[in-house]
């Protein structure tokens, strides 16, 4: 069984940071890719950044130059670093994962119970 758990989510005044942290827990054999996504209410869930096993990454325009995705292989944990936060980034944001566990080398997704960030003015 894997489980991912978020940590980091809060309120901040517009202009703030917040770093999220996402940990993965369980019998993995081997983690492809990671991502945050968010989810603000009555939207749909959007990628915000992933980050590949090799390092790579990709975001979403409206983040661009203000968060920073990166991960710590040996510890199986991805970061979203937020700066200059504004309202827009209002949302719950979820870390998902592509894992290949120890049982089945099969690479699934995986999604973490999200982590609420708030914004104001």
């Amino acid at each position: 069984q894997v489980q991912l758990m978020e940590s980091g989510g809060g309120s901040v005044q517009a202009g703030g940071s917040l770093r999220l942290s996402c940990a993965a827990s369980g019998s993995i054999f081997g983690i492809n890719y990671m991502a945050w996504y968010r989810q603000a209410p009555g939207k749909q869930r959007d990628l915000v950044a992933s980050i590949t096993s090799g390092g790579s990454t990709n975001y979403a325009d409206s983040v661009k130059g203000r968060f920073t995705i990166s991960r710590d292989n040996a510890k199986n944990t991805v970061y979203l670093q937020m700066n200059s936060l504004k309202l827009e980034d209002t949302a719950v944001y979820y870390c998902y994962a592509v894992i290949s566990t120890v049982s089945s080398r099969t690479a699934r997704s995986f999604w973490g119970q999200g982590t609420q960030v708030t914004v104001s003015s």
